[in-house]
């Protein structure tokens, strides 16, 4: 006896190390789930907040002006690495000079016309160091200045010079008067030259470079320039050519500015003259930012402003898209080479940094005691050379590596350059150069609930109902069959899903479009006469079907009307949809019809997450005590009674968190999304559109970001966001589960 109580009190103390073990393990392994989401959350954070942090502006060196102080300066520039600067001076010389301390690297005459004054100047573009001189005797010289860089035991040295990429003759464009202004752009097709002769005349000239196609060697024959007056133009300031050779801009009047449509150089048509400024107001600067769309225009107030062309009604107007708080007066403006960003001057000395998409003001700063005259941006953006009045050059480095983000990008409408009117978009990136990124979270946070959305119409109630008539109606031994068979679907992968859906039902729904609506209509009608006529049939045959077995009868009865369905699907298309549903969807309700669209996404999912929903839901429905279910019955209830008002409402907290960790896997689901949808980040509610969610577009676009670029970090916010919607809905889910339970807990 002493014996057997030993043993057993051995075995209690066995059992409770056990249980005390199963409490510490399951206790630890749940604040390892919870420190690995804390650290997950923080890890996001850690990539995504340097984003939002403020440009910086620190002085490096200041020194007296290269050159002779006396000399005009027409243009400064700096090269890519940082090292060398330049200086074109209005006696026709360019200057280059060592950007950190001023040191003359070397000096060079251009190659001028003899005993010509030098009139006008312009500037081809910032990244091709091309610029062009326009001289008193009409002629003008087109040079280049050049980096070459070449390697030595002492490392990196540059070495500049010029370059005159038409020779280093001047080239002749009118002969009866000089030019007073002038503008040149430059491209792989042609040379487009605009200027203003000193009578106030306005010419174009042109050179396009055509190569023979029976013709195998690798040279160019270029032809003369082709002059041609377009207007006469009183008080012209400064004539600007976009980058297509499209467009050419006339400022005149210091606050007047007139297009002209030189797409054609034959028919060049004059457009309308626009206002830029207030009455009494004068334009100070105007500059064309990178991409050659937009031109950004400084005046005398301290307000800068942009401006691009929009088509309205066929024709091209100038439209002034967003302007910029005062940043006090005498602004001189210059664009960055690889950003849609801009860089402003002033006489007070201040330099300040702005993006034009995201509308925002980067960072202001002074950096010289006297007016800044004229300023020059790296190619990377991040060193200045800035000439002020007292003849100093100030050389600044800059620390701003992400200001293409603001709240108003990612989820404001923004008007973006070459589109109608503002909108939402998501466009990362493009094979130019020039490529404004427009990073707008809206459609994918649009599709991402678009997707969940139609994932939950289809599931809920396949799932919810399947739950209850398997929890409460269906017979154990079939039940035993049923639950397993649907949990085990969760299984399945859902790149299988995605593949089938993506390769076998998109093309099948679209080919059998009205099957599709009738078959929404047929089943649940077919299932209703179904029961009703199971009502008719005698008595004793209908006990011989055990209880809980009549859903199996209805199976064969849904497989015929399925296909019932697809039958007659060609007669209801011929009836009511002139033969062809998806034209019909075009024509009448002016809807585009996408093969991958939110059908398809809405059934894949669909099916991804009843397994989900159904098995949450049944165990909460079948855990409901009996002895509620028996007392109901007992106190006259009806079995349908009894499920409404006793059986839903007891397992409703089970359900609720059922349907939200159904919402929430659907909102999360990457494959089926990425695979079975065209993949277009568009926002639009139709059932017959695609669509793009947060978590296919990381999956798409990550492995193509450069690490810690914008585009990489704005994948990371995408991520955060998609953190913050999972943890808002569970968190609803959990506040609304212990509301029912605390509710229906006394049942």
């Amino acid at each position: 006896m002493t014996n057997a109580l030993t043993g057993s009190s051995k075995r209690h103390k066995i059992r409770h190390l056990k249980d005390k073990a199963a409490r510490i393990g399951m206790g630890l392994g749940g604040i390892s789930v919870i420190i690995a989401i804390t650290l997950i959350f923080f890890y996001l954070l850690y990539v995504v907040i340097p984003m939002f942090k403020s440009a910086e502006v620190a002085a490096i060196a200041s020194y007296e002006l290269p050159g002779k102080a006396q000399i005009q300066t027409l243009h400064l520039s700096l090269e890519e690495q940082n090292q060398v600067a330049s200086r074109i001076t209005t006696d026709g010389e360019v200057i280059f000079f060592n950007a950190a301390n001023g040191n003359i690297v070397n000096q060079f005459k251009l190659a001028t016309p003899h005993q010509a004054q030098l009139t006008a100047f312009a500037l081809d573009s910032l990244a091709s160091h091309i610029f062009a001189l326009g001289f008193g005797n009409g002629k003008v010289v087109i040079a280049k200045s050049v980096y070459d860089v070449r390697y030595n035991e002492h490392g990196r040295e540059i070495i500049p010079r010029v370059d005159y990429p038409y020779g280093d003759n001047s080239i002749s464009l009118i002969e009866d008067s000089g030019i007073a202004q002038l503008a040149i752009k430059i491209n792989d097709e042609q040379t487009t030259l605009a200027f203003l002769s000193t009578d106030d005349r306005l010419f174009l000239a042109h050179q396009q470079e055509e190569e023979s196609f029976l013709d195998e060697s690798d040279h160019s024959s270029p032809v003369a320039f082709v002059t041609q007056e377009i207007a006469d133009l009183e008080n012209v300031k400064q004539l600007i050519i976009d980058d297509e050779q499209r467009l050419l801009y006339a400022l005149h009047n210091n606050s007047e500015i007139s297009l002209f449509d030189i797409s054609d150089k034959d028919e060049i048509e004059a457009g309308e003259r626009i206002s830029l400024t207030d009455a009494g107001v004068e334009v100070t600067s105007i500059r064309l930012l990178t991409g050659g769309i937009s031109l950004l225009i400084a005046d005398d107030s301290g307000e800068i402003s942009q401006w691009f062309p929009v088509k309205k009604d066929g024709d091209i107007t100038l439209e002034k898209i967003r302007h910029f708080k005062n940043t006090g007066q005498g602004i001189e403006l210059m664009p960055e080479q690889r950003r849609k960003g801009f860089l402003s001057v002033n006489q007070q000395g201040e330099l300040t940094i702005y993006h034009a998409t995201a509308h925002r003001e980067l960072v202001s700063q002074k950096i010289s005691d006297n007016a800044l005259l004229h300023l020059a941006v790296s190619p990377r953006a991040d060193h200045i050379i800035a000439q002020s009045s007292d003849n100093k050059i100030s050389f600044v480095k800059i620390q701003n590596e992400h200001p293409e983000i603001s709240w108003s990008v990612l989820w404001d409408k923004i008007w973006y350059e070459s589109y109608d009117e503002p909108s939402y978009t998501w466009q990362s990136s493009s094979a130019s150069n020039d490529f404004e990124p427009k990073y707008s979270l809206m459609p994918l946070a649009f599709g991402t609930l678009k997707a969940a959305f139609y994932a939950m119409l289809f599931a809920i109630p396949l799932a919810i109902l399947g739950a209850i008539y398997t929890a409460y109606f269906m017979a154990p031994k079939m039940r035993a069959y049923v639950k397993p068979t649907i949990e085990i679907m969760e299984a399945l992968p859902t790149v299988i899903l995605g593949f089938l859906a993506g390769l076998w039902l998109a093309p099948l729904m679209e080919e059998h479009l009205a099957a599709m609506f009738t078959l929404i209509l047929l089943l649940p009608l077919s299932a209703f006469v179904a029961a009703g006529l199971w009502q008719l049939v005698p008595a004793s045959i209908r006990l011989r079907v055990p209880d809980g077995w009549q859903a199996a009868l209805l199976i064969p009865y849904l497989i015929f009307f399925t296909w019932f369905g697809f039958a007659i699907s060609g007669f209801v298309e011929a009836w009511f949809f002139a033969g062809n549903m998806k034209l019909w969807v075009s024509t009448e309700l002016g809807l585009d019809f996408d093969q991958r669209n939110a059908m398809v996404v809405g059934i894949a999912m669909g099916v991804a997450v009843i397994p989900t929903i159904f098995s949450i839901a049944e165990d909460a429905i079948f855990s409901v005590p009996k002895h509620l279910t028996f007392g109901s019955l007992a106190l006259g209830a009806t079995p349908w009674q009894t499920l409404v008002r006793v059986v839903i409402l007891t397992a409703s907290p089970g359900i609720f968190s059922a349907i939200m960790i159904g919402f929430g896997r659907a909102v999360g689901e990457t494959m089926i999304v990425l695979m079975a949808t065209g993949n277009t980040p568009v926002m639009d509610l139709s059932i017959f559109q695609g669509m793009r969610t947060l978590s296919a577009n990381i999956a798409v676009e990550m492995p193509e970001s450069e690490v810690n670029s914008t585009h990489y970090r704005i994948l990371f916010l995408a991520a955060l966001v998609l953190f913050f919607f999972t943890f808002m809905f569970n968190t609803l889910a959990e506040i609304v589960r212990q509301r029912l339970r605390n509710k229906y807990s006394s049942l």
